[in-house]
């Protein structure tokens, strides 16, 4: 169930992050999910990934998601 642009994204993530992590949940998501295929858990696991590609760029400040300080990503 790989996301074919960021309008097909959850409701939710699209609400919530900038259009950039978007692109970042969307290709860490489609990435993991192949990577999974056959895992019972695929899409679970691929969105638990995605997240933590996110995370790794932004960082929630309030209510919404902001770059991290280049010098701060890892």
């Amino acid at each position: 169930m790989p996301y074919a642009s960021n309008t097909a994204l959850p409701t939710s993530i699209q609400r919530h992050l900038p259009a950039h992590a978007q692109d970042i949940y969307r290709e860490a998501f489609y990435h993991a999910f192949a990577a999974h295929m056959g895992d019972p858990r695929q899409e679970e696991a691929s969105h638990r990934i995605a997240w933590a590609a996110v995370k790794r760029s932004y960082v929630k400040a309030g209510d919404s998601w902001v770059r991290r300080d280049s010098s701060l990503a890892k």
